[in-house]
């Protein structure tokens, strides 16, 4: 992988974006920020669309998304209008850090493996609580180290599978960011991962008919574009999980209130 923004192009050519503990993951995120029917919500690095269309259709929510990729606003577009969630979603380019977005405005903000990318998280949750409406709710799933230091192929194996500029925390760096941001009664969910599990989460995540279109195009990517191919084998030669990941690599759900 030679850059973020190569990461990102990627993925955004084939419609597939993931984050980790899977569609489970996001519907305990709903749950602990309270997410119901009429909500305003955004969702921060929306990727492919797949959570806020979710949102959208299972908990009759308005979503906004935004993602600092053009091609995965592109590719969110075009699975709100696929699935009849055009009139109930809306999508922009924005980055985490500098939210075009008035104060006070959504009941819930939530972001899924997002924040562990930006160099200043600080900043970005604090742009997360300030668009967020008092009384309501800022809900990161974010990476997690549940122990530090991680040994140096544990920290390879999360660049490479994660994305070469993510940074992963511990949970109480990430439990410090929303209090930091002003939030209170801060909720902590720490699990680790189960690799196989993960893979079936995509599955659910995406169903079939999803994932044969991602797999379409990545054959096609893979055919015509030099670049990615040398991308692919890279993560055959790197991305093999540690033995000992889940001793010292997971997920968190982080809740605060505003």
């Amino acid at each position: 992988m030679e850059n973020r923004e190569q990461f990102f192009d990627f993925a955004a050519a084939v419609g597939l974006t993931k984050h980790l503990g899977g569609a489970e993951a996001t519907d305990e995120l709903v749950q602990l920020c309270h997410i119901g029917d009429g909500a305003q919500v955004l969702d921060v690095g929306c990727g492919a669309g797949v959570t806020p269309v979710y949102l959208a259709k299972r908990h009759g929510c308005r979503v906004v998304g935004v993602d600092i990729s053009e091609g995965m606003i592109e590719r969110s577009r075009e699975r709100a209008a696929r699935e009849g969630a055009a009139d109930t979603t809306e999508f922009r380019v924005a980055d985490a850090q500098d939210l075009p977005f008035e104060d006070g405005l959504f009941d819930a903000v939530i972001t899924e493996s997002v924040t562990a990318f930006p160099e200043d998280k600080q900043k970005a949750v604090d742009e997360y609580a300030r668009v967020t409406k008092p009384g309501g709710y800022v809900g990161l799933n974010e990476s997690t180290w549940l122990k530090v230091p991680p040994p140096p192929e544990m920290v390879a194996w999360a660049s490479q599978d994660l994305g070469a500029s993510v940074k992963p925390l511990t949970s109480a760096e990430w439990v410090g960011l929303l209090e930091g941001a002003g939030l209170s009664d801060v909720i902590a969910r720490i699990s680790d991962i189960n690799v196989r599990d993960e893979a079936r989460g995509i599955l659910r995540r995406y169903g079939l008919g999803g994932m044969l279109r991602v797999m379409g195009r990545t054959v096609s990517l893979y055919a015509r574009n030099p670049a990615y191919r040398s991308f692919v084998k890279g993560v055959r030669q790197d991305g093999v999980a540690p033995e000992n990941l889940d001793e010292y690599f997971g997920y968190g759900l982080y809740v605060g209130r505003k």
